[in-house]
């Protein structure tokens, strides 16, 4: 009976664990002949998360429970998570049940077969996503997958199957600032996908405000492309081309057209506009330099404060 991993990173979300636990427990007693692991990690909750998952613990003997020492974000919850798993096949999903645990089983069935290593769960239908949020994730599938010659399937999340050796795959990766799915997608594997229609949060409201969204797509952008670094170098390239042609043509009208005084409006234009663009370009660069500097201290991507639950022998 081969083992599955179910990851479910948590972070405030005491109003709605027994409400998750629920229904994924409903989806699992439909698949009969499985058997689960449900790694719940707790990643710096301030409220009462950690009690509500003890409470799972004590009812569930599948459930563990990751306790993080703070709030290290996403993407260290689930490769804590990842990390701790043991199954045949590692499932991440988020527990505001936006991803529908009924959807487990299409997963599992489709990496059964064999035909595939990974198994995505794409959304077909994000009506209950706010106009904007649809809006910029569009933009940012487009502008990364534009930018990248790793290409991240468009509108698929963190709930997907992971089989053991694409999970050894991901876990031989050293890197600290972690984008996973951009991870995901670079590891590669056999992949299929199925399709959903995405739900409402059963509670709580969404940890990701417009600034968090708009750090993680330029963590997504400058972790898996250089193209950045190289269009501001057409960018210097033209702009030393023009101003060529420009000092060519000053020279050429004082030749026939004698000296004149030139307007100051045009002088300090160009030199702002110059300037902004020199202040974009060093902050660009700073951003690599920043993750390269991140990269060289090698801190652990999370710390587990204390795990509860005592995991059968595998």
């Amino acid at each position: 009976m081969k083992l599955v991993s179910i990851i479910v990173p948590f972070h405030n979300e005491a109003g709605g664990v027994q409400v998750f636990h629920e229904e994924l427990a409903s989806a699992l007693q439909a698949l009969p002949g499985r058997k689960f692991e449900i790694i719940c990690i707790d990643d710096g909750s301030s409220d009462q998360t950690l009690a509500e998952l003890l409470r799972l613990v004590e009812r569930d003997k599948r459930v563990r429970v990751l306790e993080l020492s703070r709030n290290f974000g996403k993407e260290a919850a689930l490769t804590a998570g990842i990390d701790a798993s043991r199954g045949d096949a590692v499932i991440a999903m988020d527990a505001d049940l936006q991803d529908p645990p009924e959807l487990i089983g299409r997963l599992i069935e489709a990496w059964s077969g064999g035909a595939a290593d990974v198994v995505l769960a794409r959304r077909t239908d994000r009506s209950t996503d706010s106009f904007l949020k649809r809006t910029s994730a569009e933009l940012f599938y487009r502008i990364h997958n534009r930018l990248s010659s790793v290409k991240i399937p468009e509108n698929v999340g963190d709930f997907r199957l992971l089989d053991r050796a694409a999970v050894q795959a991901l876990k031989a990766l050293p890197e600290r600032q972690r984008f996973m799915k951009g991870l995901f997608a670079w590891i590669g594997f056999r992949t299929a996908t199925v399709d959903y229609a995405r739900r409402s949060r059963a509670s709580g409201a969404s940890k990701f405000s417009g600034w968090r969204l708009w750090n993680l797509a330029l963590e997504g952008i400058t972790s898996f492309s250089t193209v950045p670094l190289r269009i501001w170098t057409y960018i210097g390239a033209l702009g030393a081309l023009l101003t060529f042609l420009y000092a060519l043509f000053i020279v050429l009208r004082v030749l026939i057209l004698g000296i004149d005084v030139p307007g100051y409006a045009s002088l300090l234009v160009a030199i702002l506009f110059l300037g902004s663009l020199q202040l974009l370009s060093v902050g660009l660069l700073g951003e690599y330099i920043g993750r390269v500097y991140l990269e060289t201290k090698q801190r652990p991507v999370y710390v587990v404060r204390r795990e509860f639950g005592t995991p059968d022998a595998p």
